[in-house]
This record gives C-alpha cells, sequence and structure tokens, in this order.
C-alpha cells in the first residue's frame, strides 16, 4: 500500500472498538494451554486439576481487579452472552416483571429486551435521554419511583459508538433506594476503568477479552452473591452449575491476562490513547472546519471519537474509500454491519442530521503518525490542500 508521496504503508487500525489485536504476552500465556496443558478442567486425573487450577487462578486474577469474590465470576463465550444471561435469569428468577433501558443500548441488550417484552414476560421501559445523548438521571428516579414492580435498570457503562459514560456509582445508589436491581454492559469500559463492584452497588457487569488485546469469543458476566439465579445454558456442572460445557480453557487464561494487564497498565494507556485521540480531532477541525462530532465526546469513553463528516458528495462511501487506502474504521457498532440500517445511536441522540458518521477507535498502540496518515487520506478525499491546512 502506498502512501501520496510513494512509500509503502501498513495500514492503520482504528476499530478498536470493535476488536482489538492481541497482546504477544497474552499469546505467551495462553500458548501452554493449547499445547501441553490440555486437559479437561472437569476431569479427576492430574491433567484436569493442572487446568483447573489454571481456571481457577485466572479468575482470581479478574475477581481482584473487581472487587469481587472468585464466586461470583462466571465465565462466558462474550459480551452478548454475558447480557443475555443477565436480563433473561432476571427476568426469569429473580421475579423482574419490569425493565427500565435506554434506545442507544447495545443490539445484544435491546433484542433481549425486546424477546422477553414480546413474550409478554416484561414491561420495558425507556429512560429519556438529555443534552448529548446522556441519560436523564432525574427521569430515571421518576421511572424507579413510579412503580413497585420489580424492577430492572440496564443501561450501559459507556456507549459503544459515541463513548458517552454513565455516572454507574449513580445508577447503583439509585437501584439501591428503589430497591432494583442493576445490570450494566461494561464491555467497552472493563480495563479502561477501575471498576469496583462493592463501590458501584451493581448486580450484573458484564465484560469480554477482544475489546482489551486479549481472545474473541470469551468473557465473563459478573453477578452479586445476593442474586440466585439458574443456568441460561444446561448440561454438565461447569462454572459452579451456572454455565454448561467444557470451559475454553486457554481463552479464560488469555481474559485473565488481558484484563490483568489492561487494569495494571491503565493509567500508562490512557494518556497514549487520549493523546491521540484529541490530536485526531483538532486535525480534522484544520481540514474539514464544518466538521462535527457526535455524542459527548470531550468527556466520553476515551478511546471512542465518533466523527459527523458533512452532507457532500465526498462523504458518500467515506468508508469505503479509507478502506481503498488501507484505513479501518467503523459507520457504528461491527455487530450491524451487516444490516443497511443507519445508526440506532445517533438516530436517538439527534447530533447532526444528514451528515455521515463514522467511528474511530483507539487503542495504546495507535500513534500520531497513523494518525497523519489518516489525515493525508481525509484531505485528499475532501480535496484540501495540506499545505494550508497546518
Amino acid at each position: 500500500m502506498m502512501s501520496s508521496n510513494g512509500s509503502e504503508h501498513p495500514g492503520v487500525y482504528l476499530d478498536n472498538a470493535a476488536t482489538t489485536a492481541l497482546d504477544p504476552r497474552v499469546i505467551e500465556a495462553m500458548l501452554p494451554y493449547m499445547h501441553q496443558q490440555f486437559g479437561n478442567p472437569s476431569s479427576i486425573h492430574r491433567y484436569g486439576r493442572e487446568t483447573r487450577a489454571a481456571l481457577e487462578r485466572g479468575r482470581k486474577r479478574i475477581a481482584d481487579r473487581l472487587n469481587a469474590s472468585m464466586g461470583e465470576i462466571f465465565f462466558t463465550s462474550g459480551g452478548t452472552e454475558s447480557n443475555n444471561t443477565a436480563i433473561k435469569c432476571a427476568v426469569r428468577d429473580l421475579g423482574v416483571s419490569r425493565v427500565i433501558s435506554s434506545t442507544i443500548e447495545h443490539h445484544c441488550v435491546e433484542n433481549s429486551l425486546k424477546d422477553q417484552r414480546d413474550r409478554g414476560l416484561v414491561e420495558v421501559e425507556m429512560v429519556r435521554l438529555a443534552d448529548k445523548g446522556h441519560v436523564d438521571y432525574a427521569h430515571l428516579e421518576e421511572l424507579l419511583a413510579a412503580s413497585d414492580k420489580k424492577t430492572l435498570v440496564s443501561l450501559m457503562h459507556a456507549n459503544n459508538e459515541v463513548g458517552n459514560l454513565l455516572d454507574i456509582a449513580k445508577v447503583g445508589k439509585l437501584c439501591r433506594q428503589h430497591g432494583a436491581y442493576f445490570h450494566s454492559d461494561t464491555v467497552q469500559t472493563v480495563g479502561h476503568y477501575p471498576l469496583d463492584v462493592q463501590a458501584i452497588e451493581i448486580d450484573f457487569l458484564s465484560g469480554a477479552g477482544h475489546k482489551i488485546h486479549g481472545p474473541k469469543g470469551i468473557g465473563f458476566l459478573y453477578i452479586n452473591a445476593d442474586c440466585q439465579i439458574r443456568p441460561l445454558i444446561h448440561g454438565g456442572s461447569q462454572e459452579r452449575n451456572m454455565r454448561a460445557g467444557t470451559e475454553n480453557v486457554y481463552g479464560i487464561i488469555g481474559l485473565a491476562k488481558a484484563v490483568e494487564l489492561a487494569v495494571d497498565e491503565m493509567a500508562e494507556a490512557r494518556e497514549a490513547i487520549e493523546d491521540v485521540k484529541f490530536y485526531l480531532a483538532e486535525r480534522l477541525k484544520t481540514i474539514i472546519p464544518d466538521v462535527a462530532f457526535n455524542g459527548d465526546w470531550e468527556n466520553g469513553l476515551y478511546t471512542v471519537l465518533n466523527v459527523a463528516f458533512p452532507a457532500r458528495p465526498e462523504s458518500d462511501m467515506l468508508l469505503f474509500n479509507l478502506d481503498i487506502k488501507g484505513i479501518a474504521a467503523s459507520g457504528g457498532s461491527a455487530c450491524s454491519s451487516g444490516s443497511d440500517v443507519g445508526s440506532h445511536v445517533i438516530a436517538a441522540i439527534g447530533d447532526n442530521p444528514g451528515a455521515t458518521s463514522v467511528r474511530f477507535s483507539f487503542s495504546r498502540h495507535t500513534t500520531r503518525a497513523e494518525i497523519d496518515y489518516l489525515i493525508e487520506t481525509l484531505a485528499s478525499i475532501y480535496r484540501v490542500e495540506m499545505s494550508t491546512a497546518g
């Protein structure tokens, strides 16, 4: 791939909210469990006992970094399964007949709620969105106080498209005051923000390995010990009878290592990521003065910048033209990339109607040089002279 000066360019990956590259240290931790230590953790012989011990060490690493007990961490296939389990088991086992959520949740939450509502199991109410797409906390409190029905509040910690952050501790307190259960999709924030389940006062919290340089197909669900639910997937007695099926041992090892590294190196990574995010924002304003940003981008999730490009012919096929130049970005959630419907998040928050919205998302490996290449490419697409663009 060639840049405009004729030199080869390997490509720029700016879709880290969809998935991240595996950290070499994570791969190194996983490899022994792909080769020598291959035993089934449910087996009672030495091979099984070795992998069982490693699995539980991984559980402890995650629990410690969330201030949870080991018995409150359950391994799943990822955030989607974790969120489905929390919502559907709360309805089935905890007497929940009412759910409060929002119109900008991830599709796995949105569609789980739709399933439960369409089957007549719950009523679903949506909290209003305030300025820039934030949850209206006053309205949330009104909704909580308006009914004596057993209620679950399901609100994500950080929106995966625009990056708006929820005051998760405030919501936890409101739920406790009104006797409601609280579930939060924290897939985008585990390893990026400190999460203390004791301080948050939360009942269900979900995470996934592939957002923090861990493997795909593995995640976890924190279930508060006070919430006694039954399994969503039936079979054997794995995960203390909570999730049947032979454990994804090397995935669990990789997930635990990824969580450990992300939490322990959080401050350094955040500084590096914020640097490239705000550098991109400033450079975009220079080459495209009428560019805008969706959501509360200055105070939101630091790994995400959702850019509203002006309604011009150059904005048509923008993602396609970026891809031709080796730049990976997203028009919204990767989970809805096969849909021909626009982003439900952008529609709900009402920011910049008519604009072409592109989500750029960063990791600790993103560099200013990569941002410069993106700016150079956008300047070419929008026919901007770089000599006058700064």
